[in-house]
C-alpha cells in the first residue's frame, strides 16, 4: 500500500510545499525562505531553503542559476556542519550535471551524496543518490550494470511503501525493456507505474509514466492517436507544473510518434521545436536525440544524401564523447533504416577482417 507522494527535495520551512506545486511557486517561497535564513544566520535552514532553489531552477532549465544554487547550498550545509544536508547538495549537483551530460562528475557527486547520506543517517538522500546513479548508468545504456540496482531500489521503495520513488524505479526498469525490445514487459511497468502515481497524486511521474505508455503503444501497435492522447494529457502536467525538461522530451516524442506514421513533415517541426527547448535549458542528451529524429525526418522529406550522411557522422561523434552507448547504437541503426553507408563502418571491416 502506497501512501501520498512527497518531495523530501522540500525541506525546512519549505516541508508543505506539494511534490505538484508549481516550479515558480517553489522558486519563489525557497528564495524568500533562503534570504530569511541567511539574515538571521541560520546556515542550516540557508542550506535546506537552497536545495529548493536549486531544484526549481533544474527543472526550470535555468543550468547555470542551479550550479551556483546547488554549491551555495552546500557551502552553507557545511558551515552548519549538517552532513545530511551536504549530501542533499550533492546529490542535486549530481542530477544537474547528469542532465548537463556530465556523466563523470555524476556519478562522483552521486556516490558523494549516498556515502554523505549514509553517513549521516539520512536513508531516503542515501536511496535517491543510488537511484541517481542507476539512472546515469541506464541513460548511458549500461543496462546489464545498473539493471541489479534498479531492481534492489524497486524492492526497498516497495517495502516502504514510498511511491515516488517505487514509479520512478518502475519507469526506469520499463524504459530498459523497452529499449531491448520487450515491448509488452515495458508496457505492463509503465502500466503500473502510471497506476501508482495517479493514486499517490504524483502528476510528474504520471507524466513521464504516460510519455513512456505512448512510446510504447505507437512502436508496439502502431496506434498513433492513443499515442498522441497519451501524450496530450501528460503535457497538460507539464504545463501547469512548468516541467521544461518533461514538456521538451514530450514534444521529441511526439515527433517519435509522428515519425513512426509516416507524418515526417510534422515529426520535422517538433523536433526542430524539442532542439531548440534543449538548446535554451542546454542539455546535451535531448538535444542530441533531437538532432537525430530530425535527421531522419529531413532525409525522409529530400534532404541531400551526402548532407544527412555528415550529419549522422557528426551526431556519432557527440554521442561517443557524451557516452550516451543506446543513443549511438540508435545513430548506427538510421544508417540502415535511411539506405546511407556507414563510412566509419566500412572503414572498420578491413581491420577486423586482419585482426
Amino acid at each position: 500500500m502506497y501512501g501520498k507522494a512527497f518531495a523530501p527535495e522540500y525541506q525546512g520551512a519549505l516541508t508543505t510545499l506539494s511534490v505538484n506545486s508549481s516550479l515558480t511557486d517553489v522558486l519563489a517561497a525557497g528564495t524568500e525562505q533562503l534570504r530569511a535564513a541567511e539574515r538571521a544566520g541560520k546556515p542550516g535552514e540557508a542550506a535546506r531553503s537552497g536545495l529548493a532553489v536549486a531544484e526549481a531552477h533544474r527543472r526550470l532549465g535555468r543550468v547555470e542559476d542551479a550550479d551556483r544554487a546547488w554549491k551555495a547550498s552546500y557551502r552553507a550545509a557545511r558551515q552548519a556542519e549538517d552532513v545530511a544536508a551536504m549530501a542533499w547538495a550533492l546529490w542535486s549537483g549530481g542530477t544537474l550535471a547528469r542532465q548537463r551530460g556530465a556523466f563523470r562528475l555524476a556519478r562522483r557527486l552521486l556516490q558523494l551524496a549516498a556515502d554523505l547520506g549514509e553517513r549521516g543517517g539520512d536513508i531516503v538522500v542515501r536511496g535517491y543518490s543510488l537511484a541517481g546513479l542507476a539512472e546515469t548508468g541506464r541513460i548511458q545504456g549500461d543496462y546489464e550494470a545498473v539493471g541489479r540496482l534498479h531492481e534492489q531500489l524497486l524492492a526497498e521503495a516497495r517495502r516502504r511503501g514510498e511511491a515516488r520513488h517505487t514509479v520512478w524505479a518502475l519507469e526506469g526498469i520499463a524504459q530498459m525493456h523497452r529499449n531491448t525490445g520487450d515491448y509488452d514487459t515495458a508496457y505492463a511497468l509503465f502500466e503500473e507505474s502510471a497506476e501508482i502515481a495517479a493514486r499517490a497524486d504524483d502528476r510528474r511521474g504520471h507524466a513521464w509514466a504516460l510519455r513512456g505508455l505512448a512510446d510504447v503503444v505507437s512502436v508496439r501497435d502502431g496506434d498513433t492517436e492513443r499515442a498522441l492522447e497519451l501524450l496530450s494529457e501528460a503535457e497538460a502536467t507539464c504545463r501547469a507544473m512548468r516541467l521544461s525538461s518533461a514538456l521538451a522530451y514530450n514534444h521529441k516524442m511526439r515527433g517519435n510518434v509522428l515519425y513512426r506514421a509516416g507524418r515526417y513533415a510534422e515529426a520535422r517541426d517538433l523536433y526542430e521545436q524539442a532542439l531548440a527547448e534543449f538548446r535554451e535549458m542546454s542539455e546535451p542528451r535531448g538535444e542530441a536525440l533531437s538532432r537525430l529524429g530530425l535527421a531522419k525526418s529531413l532525409a525522409r522529406l529530400g534532404r541531400d544524401r551526402a548532407e544527412t550522411a555528415a550529419e549522422l557522422a557528426e551526431l556519432a561523434g557527440t554521442l561517443e564523447r557524451i557516452g550516451l552507448q543506446h543513443a549511438r547504437r540508435m545513430v548506427a541503426r538510421a544508417y540502415d533504416e535511411l539506405g546511407i553507408p556507414d563510412a566509419g563502418a566500412v572503414e572498420a571491416r578491413p581491420a577486423e577482417v586482419t585482426r
